[in-house]
């Protein structure tokens, strides 16, 4: 059984934050982030005071908004507004999922493209199509930045993508083009999944089905990034990867927790300083 070398992205997620904190106290001036959360979800909440705590830890400036989950959606499209006209603010991220009566698409269409540093807005999603610079989702960029850091060159490889959101599964098929991968997106209405699975030197999980891609689905010493985050039991958290049956078979796996999730955070305060550097006219990468 060969060995599997577990991808580690909780220490490269802390080195991209190190070089991150270098490279805003070099600018001489502060990115400043807004967050924006509507209700009390318990897990929103976690998040957005980890990413409140992280920001101020790189020196950038935390706009914190949190909204009772009955605020009208003319009163939450008013502050983007005034939150895209704020010369101090940078990034603009509204917390998902939001409360039923709000229309998450008006919302997100309602950030500044520049300032969307979740990617989402429809004109980033476009420039990323179009291979332009813009803003890109932070999970597929975390995927990204550990798969180049694992394998380096990719052109040329197999890659499946299992999932088709435009959170994940879109952007990161995008990404892995723009490195010159043959790509394929697959899914869980896709015929023989598992045989689609098994042609891949990089394989993607991304459906939020708890080990759904299991060991004999991988193909022997392929790279698997495993983006589910799916909490099963009070204190158990499984991705969409089935790890210990991976194990042996992988060349390289990301685990759960501990990979891509602490990634999501860094590259949303990479994405920050980047809008950041774009407004205020400064270096563009």
């Amino acid at each position: 059984m060969a060995e599997t070398r577990i991808i580690d992205g909780k220490a490269f997620a802390a080195g991209l934050l190190a070089r991150m904190m270098a490279a805003v106290a070099a600018l001489g001036w502060q990115p400043g982030l807004a967050v924006v959360l509507v209700g009390n979800d318990p897990a929103s909440q976690v998040y957005v005071r980890n990413k409140a705590k992280t920001t101020l830890r790189v020196g950038m400036r935390s706009f914190e908004f949190l909204l009772p989950a009955e605020t009208p959606e003319s009163q939450l499209l008013a502050l983007i507004a005034g939150l895209n006209a704020d010369p101090h603010v940078h990034g603009i991220l509204v917390q998902l999922p939001l409360p039923e009566h709000l229309d998450t698409e008006s919302v997100i269409a309602a950030i500044d493209p520049d300032k969307d540093v979740d990617g989402l807005h429809v004109i980033n999603a476009g420039r990323l199509a179009a291979g332009l610079p813009g803003l890109v989702p932070c999970t597929p960029l975390g995927c990204l930045l550990l798969l180049k850091d694992a394998l380096g060159d990719m052109a040329g490889m197999s890659a499946v993508v299992v999932g088709r959101s435009n959170l994940v599964g879109k952007p990161v098929a995008q990404l892995l083009l723009q490195e010159n991968c043959a790509v394929t997106i697959a899914h869980s209405k896709s015929r023989d999944l598992p045989e689609i699975c098994r042609g891949a030197d990089i394989l993607v999980a991304a459906v939020g089905r708890p080990e759904m891609v299991r060991g004999d689905w991988i193909k022997p010493g392929a790279t698997v990034i495993d983006v589910g985050i799916n909490r099963v039991a009070e204190q158990k958290i499984l991705g969409d990867v089935a790890f210990d049956e991976a194990l042996g078979i992988a060349g390289r796996i990301t685990p759960v927790p501990g990979g891509v999730g602490p990634m999501t955070i860094a590259c949303l305060l990479q994405n920050t300083l980047t809008a950041a550097q774009r407004i205020m006219g400064g270096p563009k990468e």
